[in-house]
């Protein structure tokens, strides 16, 4: 079958999973990234030769790049990076693993994919 642009723009295809952090008080919606924060996600992490900058937080960023509100709408904005920082690292990489995993980033999901190819 061949989609429609109707289909493809209303399909609702990103996962999500709800993630309990007891840190916080409660649980987040861990999201799959849609593209564009995927893209702001690679240049705030890597510079404009394709390498990683070593003095970002890369678990906060990756947080604040996939963590939603009940309408998928992102809860954090770049500049809230260097605070989500400094929040409990057990939290933030509860959060962390859901977010690589939904996003196919977890070290396994790309051996998966290697044998897949």
């Amino acid at each position: 079958m061949t989609l429609t642009r109707d289909q493809i723009l209303g399909a609702a295809d990103l996962k999500t999973e709800r993630v309990d952090v007891p840190e916080w008080g409660g649980e987040v919606i861990v999201s799959e990234m849609f593209g564009t924060a995927r893209e702001e996600y690679e240049r705030i992490i890597f510079d404009r030769n394709g390498k990683l900058v070593s003095d970002k937080s890369l678990r906060a960023c990756l947080v604040a790049a996939s963590v939603v509100d009940e309408e998928g709408a992102l809860l954090f904005s770049k500049a809230d990076v260097d605070a989500l920082g400094r929040k409990s690292s057990q939290a933030l990489h509860r959060v962390y693993d859901a977010a690589l995993r939904l996003n196919g980033m977890a070290p396994d999901a790309t051996k998966g994919a290697a044998k897949n190819s």
